[in-house]
Formats: structure tokens, C-alpha cells, sequence
């Protein structure tokens, strides 16, 4: 993944940050992805299901009538497009076409590859000259209505429209994309010419750009007197990025690090210069930047693409040529430099370890292939796991909580840049950390790194590849997307082994890491020290500046001026309200839609006696996949705030034996990874019963699963829990970590805070990854005794591993099954077992002990926006109303949530979610400058659906797609057969839910609306969350909860 996504096309970030293999790091600017849809905390764009036969059989009837994307040649010339090169990688699979439109000189990679989820993006090198955020505010005014499709947001109708596994658009430092996939011959076409006449022939509508970028709007529309404030979903969005410390960080340390650059500009847009921009400069900016000649366009998959050539040829062949801006990517080198600057506190730290620093290298021109993946290597090595020296060095020291969230290697800028930092540390100890980073590289230049850990980390690349994803398409081009808009071969990105191959050879040549570190650090001559400083005071200064710059704009009004701004905000919102004909609007039918879900085969075994073992054998590349469950039910409640350090003291604390950076750099010779987490699932009859303990698991090539059992087998038995020195580094890291996920992801910790009181699921799952346990973690960091933490990993080790309460499931090929079922025999041998007969009496008991209640959390937070949830408890899976639920939250969220919450009211995003298998039915609200107004809008959702609306039938037909969508999208191999073994939901039991989908009807909605949802009707458990601006004016019963 390429930095950090801000949004997809409707919300947020919906899971934890995860370090890349390069290192961690993203910055605000890196990616801006446009308003990413969720639903019940889960991405609408990463629908998980199976692949349906009639999806299968419209790809091979349209691959059939091909003329052959594979016999291409050189010198071909095909709708307007001329072929320039045609390559077999052997090693993935596929055959890239690369073809230029002659007239335009437009570039399309096409990847041609037996893989019925199908990709298309269409993109433009978008780099900036300032921070309103131009292109940011561009990618999503484009998507608000075009000429073939003039209605307003045609984007996000499509979704409901489409059984697209995946829709999106996202801003980089660079270049700007706009990808969708899907498995449907017709859906792609479709989408395809929506997203085409969306970047050729957008409205941009001044109206458009007033509701997503930026406005001055009163804060009561009725009261001319009120006070006048910034809207805009844009504008908003960037409010609470600039709000989380490590993203401002990282943000304003890349800023620095290129002084009379591009990248010294944040391309997503500052808040501060955001009301700069005009709608004059917005279409001024899409004339010269949205231009076929300024154009990368990416296909993949099996679909022809003789077609796909002619659609677009036709399209753009009314274009001439020209010759696309350009800006300054190259910085002159300032040599060493230290700036500071401030930024926020973060509440869960020690208030005199607030500060960050980081020492960031210049290093390679990203368009140097080899060089670029030879650094990211590099990066890997220093940084990444707890072998790696710059983790001993710093994390290992206890002088910060973790690295700064900058730190890592940042291929996304012609220029590429390695940093080092931490953050969490105090003032006294920014010369040390200093001196520990010098010293390290000074280390590594001296000594390189163990030949096991290179191996190691090559060996994790050739594994990746060799994994089996179900969006390897989009991956495939989010790869290669940077070094494509800079002009490189993307091919080039393509040979991975070649690259494999000759890094090991410059290895054994000697002096290959050393004489990087050479290269660029110890000879640097451009070096930045970027250090922020917390000001507890520094949201009330950001408030003071925005009071000070819509004064500004005020006092250059006339009164003239300010009634026009007043008819236009009336007008903005008449259009949102207005009934729209969406006739021109391409759509699915629902007997587009396969009548019969997928089966997968599935073998039920026995190992070690006792175990039973789900068997999938497929075609998986030869790798092979495996993972176990321990339940302990609920049996033991006061154990389970610390399950997920348990899991992550597992793979850092270390064994009796070895140290952990020994174990970690076998994990990475052998396997895929060893992961540990907490599992919890509730019965699919009865909302008051759960299944609770510990899911882990791993993968490796055929020829390690003897190695890979061994290694998970002690880390099982012989973890080290008296290592506390660790202990304390790991807790250190979680707290901070922890904290940034909440500025990150506050809606989903909204909605769980509010589900928390409704069952038992929720309430665990609340406990474990909610505010809740980022209080809990932050409370443990700061202990200065942590023995009494110890003795309970003791307890949670000797409870949860037992061969008693074990499931476990393997997916392999045929030829594997024996050598896995002989190494699940060795391992279960040596497996903890224990009689637990005495506790099992306890497990109802304490499933009983749960009453649902209501509730009204708020949880205040040193941020410059808020995160709203609600949630309400229902019905079980199997309940006949489910169905009806999850296809009302599908309806509600297009119909009016989104008009309400993101249109009217300038959040970044919202809508509503229903989980079956948890049983509450939630709302949410995603940078919300008005969460208690939100809140309101949940609420009058409810009357709209039950007492003002006409549900139409195709209202009805659109939801049923968007649900059809999450059940249809293609899975991994390793997921096949998951979601029987994690929660029981057999094939028979999915094909009844699908077929009651298809019957469900308007009125339905309406009654389970009334019946579960409306006060007055229900007699159901609700509660609601508030996570956010400290001085929100809350009032009344509210339980406020504090991180400190």
C-alpha cells in the first residue's frame, strides 16, 4: 500500500496501520483516497465472498470473442492505439501489452492474466505549486456529475448500481487514480464509462465545489445574524488529519525535507490555505492536468481489450496532443539542517515524553528500479522486527515509545528518503537518540547484516508473490503506480526474481549494505532533524487561526457579497435536497445476479486423538495455510483485557531459550509470518452466547511446514513472560500506537463503544480493541512494576492452550496434505492439554451475567474533529429479520445518511451498518464537525424510512446489489472454507440467506425499521458515542471516559 489512505469514496481507514516492509511511515499528502465506504467497519470495497458461476461464465464467453490480447505484436495498431511492447512474466503468471494512443500519446499498460476480477484506473500526474489541495478537491468535484451522466455524485449511486469488488479514488504526492474491479463483463463496461466521462467531461459545477471543497456558511442558515464558519468535505477532512500528531509529523518533516519542490506542498490540501483555492483555479487545473497526453491508463485481468481500446480510442480521439506542466521534483541539497516546530499532545503518553524527532537521508532517484528495491531491503533490515539494529538501538533503549511515524524508507518522491526518529521521548534526549542513530549506521557500515536476515527478508518477497490474493490486480498496480507517472518502465516493476537474483550476487560480492550506507549516510549531504515539540494549546491556536481567516475573508466582503454567499448556500442546499432522475445512470439487474452462492469442498478430520482438522485442498501455489482456535468460551472475563498483549508478547517477548530476534529471522526464512490474535464470535442462535479465546496461524512454502509448526509450537509453550525489560518496550510501542489509531479510525471505536453495552460479543470485542483497551494498555506503560502483568500472561498462556478446546483448519494442495497432517501430529504431541471439565459449568453462567443496557458515552480527545456512533441491539443470525436489516442499512446509507451526513452536513463520511453475526444494527459519522447534530440525523433517518419515504423497487433493486456485491467478491485461497470454520455458517446455511435476499421486500424494510429501530416500538437496548473536540458541548447523562 502506498502511504497512508485518508478515505476510499466514503470514509476512513477502517483497520489498524500496518507497517510496510519497507519501513512504516506516511504523511498526510502521500495518498488522499476519496471517501471510503464502509459498512459495519468493514470496507464496501473489499467485498469477501465467493466468485459466482454466472460471473464466471460471462468472463469466459467475453474472453472467448477476444481477437487476443496475448497475440499482440510489437507495431500493431488497434483503435487509435499503437502496441510498443509485449512481455511474458513467466513468474506471475501474465503478459503485459504496453500501448500509446498515437494522436495523444495517452501510455496503457494492460496486464493479461487468467483472473476474473478485473481492473481498470484511469490516472493523471497531478503534482502541485501550492497546499489548497487542488487536486484532492478536483478527484472528488469530478465524481459530482458529467456530461453523459449529469447527476449529482454518479460515483457513489454507482455503488449500489454495480457488484464492484472494488471502487476508489485516491490523491498521491504525484499523480492522481481512479480504479475500480469487478468480475461482471457488463459492470465493468459500465463502470468504465462512468469513469471515463467523470475525468474527460466532468460538470464542475461551482455548487459541486462548495460542498466538497470548501464554503463560508453561517452557522444556522435560518439566522442571518449567526456566525459565520468554514464547510466543505474536503476542508473537513483535512481538519482532522492535521489534527492526529503523527500524521502532522510525518506530514510537515517531508514538507521540510524538499524546500522549492513540489513535496514542499501537502497535495491533499492544508486547512490553512485550503479557502485560497477558487472554482475559477479548480477547472482551470482539470483543463491542463486531466488531458490524455498527461494520462496513465491500467487494465488487468481476462476481459478482451479490443473493446476496452475502441471505447476509449472513441473518447479521446477528439483531443490534440500537448505537452503536460511540469514542476520542480529535485531539491539542492541544503546539507544539514534542524528544524522545529509544534503540534498536538498526545493524551496517553507522559506528559514530559511528548516530544517526536526524526533524522531523515536523501537517498536514490526513485526511478533507479533496482536501486529503490535494494533500499527498501536496506530499510527492512535496519528497522523492521526486533533483530533489526535500529530496534535494538532505539526501541530496545526505552527512550521513546516507538519509532516516529515517519520512520522508513519513502519511495513516493522522485527524490526517495530514508528516515529514523522516535517519538514519545523527552527534550534532554534529542541529542541521544541523535547520537544512537549515527552510531547505528555507523555499525552497520562496519559490520553489514547477518547473511541469515537477508536471506531472510528476500525470502519474504519470493513468499508474497507466490501468495495467493483475491485483488492481486490492484495490488499489482498500486505497485507500480509511483515509478509509472515519473516515466518508468512499469515492468520493470514486474521481475521480481531478477532483482532477487541480482541483489544476492552484489551480496556476495561483499560490502553491498555497507557501502549504502556510504553512499547516503554517512557522506550525506542533504540531512533534515526534524523535531515537534506538544503545545497542549495547539488545537486552541488552530481554532484561533481559522476564527482569524474567516474574519479575513469577512472583512473583504460587502454586504452585496454576503447575501450572494447566503443565495448560494441556499441553492447548495435546494440541490441537495432535490429529487434527481438518474435514468442515464448504467445499472445491474438483479437477474444479472447468479442464483447460487459458491461451494467449497471441504474434508473433516482428526489429528492428535482429539483435534478435529478442517481439509481444503486447492490449487494454492504451493503453499500451504494453517490456522487453530482455542475457545475458552467466556469462562474466564477478568483474563480477557489482556488477550491482545498476550498475542502480541508472542512474537516479541522472546522464549526461555532464544531471544526473539533469533526466532524472528527463522519465522522469515520459513514462513509467511506467525500471527496471534484474540477471537471472538457470538452464537448464531442466541445473542447471549459466545465463543471466545485465540485464533493463530500461518503459511509457508510446501517444503517449511515442518519448520513453520515447530516454531509456533514454541512460541506456545516457551514464551518468556519475565522478560519485562521487552514487556515494557512492547507496551510502550502499543500505547502510542494505540492512541494514533484512534485519530485514524475513531468512527469504528465509536460504534464499538456504543455496541459495547448491548451484548456480550460486543462488550468483549469493546474490551479488547476499543477505547477500553487503549485506556487499559495506556494504564500498564505507565506502571512501574510489571510483575502483576506478568503472573496474568502466565494465567491467559496456561488457560488458552489447551488440545481440548482446539479446532484447527489446513488449505494445501493434494500433494501436501500427508507431509501437513504428519507435522500437525508432531505438533500436537507437544501441544499444552489439560482437563478443563471443572470451568465448563462456569461458561453459561458467565454468558448469563451480561445485561444489555443503554448508554451515552463521550470520550474527549485532544483532536480538531469528532466520530459520532450508534448502535442499537437486534436480532440474531439465523432470525428472519436479519436479511431485512442488512439490506436496510444498505438502503439507508445511499438514500439519505449520505445526503444528511456528508453532503448537508460537511463530515467526511457516514452511514449506517448492520452485522448479522453480532446482532446491532450501528450509524456512524467519520471527521465530523457537528457529531451531536449527527446523531439527530440517525435518529430522523429512521421516521424518514418508516413514515415519509416510498421505499421505489429500484431503491429495492440497488440494495439487493450492493449486499449481493459483499457476498460475491472473489476470496483468496486461504479464506476458502473460513468462514464455515471460524463461525459455522455452512454453504446450505449462506444459500438460505441468499435465497431469503431475494424475497425480501419494501415493506419489510419498513417494518423492521419500526419494529427494532424506532423508540416508541422498540423496547431494544441503544446506545450512542461521541469521540472527539474536548470542548463539545455535552450535557446531561452523558459517561464521559477519559484515556487519562
Amino acid at each position: 500500500m502506498q502511504g497512508a489512505i485518508r478515505g476510499v469514496r466514503i470514509l476512513t481507514p477502517a483497520s489498524r496501520a500496518v507497517r510496510p516492509a519497507f519501513g512504516r511511515a506516511s504523511g498526510i499528502g502521500r495518498l488522499f483516497a476519496h471517501y471510503q465506504l464502509l459498512t459495519a467497519g468493514k470496507l464496501l470495497s473489499s467485498r469477501l465472498l465467493s466468485t459466482s458461476t454466472r460471473v464466471r461464465q460471462q468472463a469466459a464467453a467475453a474472453v472467448s470473442s477476444d481477437p487476443g490480447a496475448s497475440s499482440l505484436v510489437v507495431g500493431q495498431e488497434l483503435h487509435g492505439f499503437v502496441v510498443e511492447d509485449v512481455q511474458t512474466v513467466s513468474e506471475l503468471k501474465l503478459k503485459t501489452i504496453q500501448l500509446r494512443h498515437q494522436k495523444t500519446g495517452a501510455e496503457w499498460l494492460h496486464v493479461d492474466r487468467d483472473d476474473s476480477n478485473n481492473v481498470f484506473s484511469v490516472g493523471f500526474n497531478t503534482s502541485v505549486s501550492d497546499s489548497t489541495g487542488v487536486p484532492h478537491i478536483l478527484e472528488h468535484t469530478t465524481l459530482c456529475g458529467s456530461s453523459k451522466y449529469p447527476v449529482r455524485d454518479p460515483f457513489f449511486k454507482m455503488l449500489n448500481r454495480s457488484m464492484s469488488t472494488f471502487m476508489n479514488a485516491w490523491t498521491a504526492h504525484d499523480y492522481t487514480q481512479y480504479p475500480f474491479s469487478t468480475q461482471n463483463a457488463k459492470d465493468y463496461e459500465n463502470l468504465q464509462s462512468v469513469y471515463l466521462d467523470a475525468v474527460f467531461r466532468p460538470s464542475l459545477r461551482e455548487v459541486d465545489f462548495r460542498q466538497e471543497g470548501w464554503r463560508l456558511e453561517r452557522s444556522d442558515p435560518a439566522d442571518s445574524a449567526s456566525s459565520w464558519q468554514f464547510k466543505g468535505v474536503v476542508y473537513n477532512e483535512m481538519k482532522g488529519a492535521f489534527s492526529d500528531a503523527g500524521s502532522l509529523f510525518a506530514s510537515r518533516a517531508g514538507q521540510q525535507m524538499f524546500p522549492g519542490t513540489t513535496y514542499q506542498y501537502e497535495s491533499g490540501g492544508d486547512p490553512a490555505f485550503i479557502p485560497d483555492l477558487t472554482h475559477t483555479q479548480l477547472v482551470e487545473f482539470h483543463r491542463t492536468h486531466y488531458h490524455p497526453s498527461n494520462a496513465r491508463i491500467y487494465s488487468y485481468g481476462n476481459l478482451p481489450l479490443a473493446p476496452q481500446l475502441q471505447r476509449v480510442g472513441k473518447l479521446i480521439s477528439t483531443y490534440e496532443r500537448i505537452v503536460p506542466a511540469t514542476v520542480p521534483m529535485e531539491v539542492t541539497p541544503f546539507g544539514d539542517k534542524q528544524v522545529t516546530e509544534f503540534g498536538p499532545v498526545e493524551s496517553v503518553g507522559s506528559a514530559d515524553k511528548q516530544t517526536k524527532f526524526s533524522v531523515s537521508y536523501l537517498t536514490n532517484d526513485m526511478r533507479n528500479v533496482y536501486e529503490t528495491f535494494s533500499m527498501a531491503i536496506f530499510s527492512g533490515l535496519l528497522l523492521n522486527g526486533t533483530s533489526a539494529p535500529m530496534h535494538k538501538a532505539l526501541i530496545d533503549s526505552h527512550i521513546g515509545s516507538d519509532y516516529s511515524s515517519n520512520t522508513g524508507y519513502s519511495p513516493y518522491t522522485r527524490q526517495t528518503v530514508l528516515s529514523v526518529g522516535l517519538q514519545g521521548i523527552a527534550d534532554k534526549d534529542i541529542p541521544l537518540v541523535e547520537q544512537r542513530i549515527s552510531e547505528t549506521l555507523a555499525r552497520v557500515r562496519d559490520e553489514g547484516f547477518e547473511r541469515r536476515r537477508i536471506d531472510a527478508a528476500l525470502a519474504t518477497v519470493e513468499l508474497a508473490y507466490k501468495h495467493k490474493t483475491s485483488d492481486f490486480g490492484l495490488s499489482l498496480m498500486k505497485s507500480l503506480s509511483t515509478g509509472w507517472f515519473h516515466g518508468v518502465n512499469p515492468v520493470e516493476y514486474l521481475k521480481i526474481s531478477e532483482n532477487v537474483a541480482r541483489l544476492r550476487a552484489d551480496v556476495e560480492g561483499g560490502k553491498f549494505f555497507e557501502n549504502i550506507v556510504d553512499r547516503y549516510f554517512t557522506n550525506s549531504n542533504h540531512k533534515l532533524k526534524y523535531v515537534m515539540l506538544a503545545d497542549p494549546k495547539y488545537n486552541q491556536g488552530l481554532d484561533q487561526r481559522e476564527h482569524e481567516m474567516i474574519q479575513s475573508k469577512l472583512n473583504s466582503l460587502t454586504s452585496a457579497d454576503l447575501l450572494a454567499i447566503d443565495e448560494k448556500n441556499k441553492y447548495l442546499a435546494e440541490e441537495q435536497m432535490k429529487k434527481e432522475d438518474l435514468s442515464s445512470l448504467p445499472s445491474l439487474a438483479l437477474s444479472d445476479v447468479d442464483a447460487k452462492s459458491s461451494r467449497f469442498a471441504l474434508d473433516m478430520g482428526v489429528a492428535g486423538e482429539c483435534v478435529p482438522v478442517q481439509w481444503r485442498t486447492t490449487l494454492t501455489n504451493g503453499i500451504s495455510y494453517f490456522r487453530a482456535i482455542n475457545d475458552v468460551h467466556d469462562k474466564y472475563p477478568e483474563l480477557r483485557p489482556y488477550l491482545p498483549l498476550f498475542c502480541e508478547a508472542l512474537t516479541y517477548l522472546g522464549t526461555k531459550s532464544r531471544d526473539m530476534p533469533e526466532i524472528e529471522t527463522e519465522i522469515r526464512l520459513h514462513t509467511g509470518g506467525i500471527s496471534f490474535s484474540p477471537f471472538v464470535t457470538t452464537d448464531l442462535a442466541h445473542l447471549g452466547h459466545i465463543e471466545a479465546g485465540i485464533s493463530f496461524g500461518s503459511h509457508c512454502l510446501d517444503q517449511h511446514i515442518g519448520p513453520t509448526y515447530k516454531l509456533i509450537l514454541e512460541l506456545v509453550r516457551e514464551t518468556n513472560f519475565d522478560n519485562t525489560n521487552r514487556l515494557r518496550a512492547l507496551l510502550n510501542s502499543l500505547s502510542s500506537n494505540m492512541f494514533n489509531d484512534v485519530a485514524n479510525s475513531g468512527h469504528a471505536y465509536a460504534r464499538r463503544l456504543a455496541s459495547s453495552t448491548l451484548t456480550p460479543e460486543m462488550y468483549a470485542l469493546e474490551s479488547m480493541n476499543g477505547i477500553t483497551q487503549v485506556k487499559f494498555i495506556s494504564d500498564l506503560a505507565r506502571m512501574t512494576d510489571l510483575s502483576s502483568v506478568v503472573e496474568k500472561l502466565k494465567q491467559v498462556q496456561d488457560v488458552v492452550f489447551n488440545k481440548l478446546t482446539m479446532r484447527t483448519a489446513i488449505t494445501t494442495n493434494m500433494g501436501s496434505a500427508d507431509g501437513n497432517q504428519a507435522a500437525l501430529e508432531e505438533f500436537l504431541e507437544g501441544y499444552p492439554e489439560k482437563d478443563d471439565s471443572a470451568a465448563e459449568a462456569s461458561a453459561n453462567a458467565s454468558d448469563s451475567k451480561f445485561a444489555a443496557s443503554s448508554s451515552r458515552f463521550f470520550c474527549p480527545l485532544p483532536f480538531a474533529t469528532n466520530y459520532a456512533g450508534k448502535a442499537i441491539r437486534t436480532v440474531p443470525y439465523n432470525h428472519a429479520d436479519s436479511v431485512k436489516l442488512q439490506l436496510l442499512a444498505k438502503f439507508l446509507t445511499p438514500n439519505y445518511l449520505h445526503r444528511e451526513i456528508r453532503e448537508r452536513n460537511g463530515a467526511y463520511g457516514g452511514g449506517a451498518g448492520y452485522s448479522p453475526l453480532q446482532g446491532v444494527f450501528s450509524f456512524f459519522s467519520y471527521r465530523d464537525p457537528s457529531p451531536l447534530e449527527t446523531i439527530e440525523t440517525f435518529e430522523r433517518s429512521i421516521r424518514w424510512v418508516t413514515e415519509e419515504h416510498t421505499i421505489s423497487e429500484r431503491e429495492m433493486t440497488e440494495a439487493k446489489l450492493s449486499v449481493f456485491g459483499d457476498l460475491d467478491s472473489p476470496l483468496s485461497a486461504s479464506e476458502e472454507g473460513m468462514t464455515y470454520f471460524t463461525t459455522g455458517i455452512s454453504d446450505d446455511m449462506r444459500q438460505e440467506r441468499r435465497d431469503q435476499f431475494f424475497e425480501v421486500t419494501a415493506n419489510d424494510l419498513k417494518d423492521v425499521a419500526s419494529k427494532y429501530l424506532l423508540p416508541q416500538n422498540s423496547s431494544q437496548p441503544t446506545s450512542v458515542a461521541v469521540i472527539g473536540e474536548e470542548n463539545l458541548d455535552i450535557s446531561g447523562d452523558w459517561k464521559q471516559v477519559r484515556l487519562q
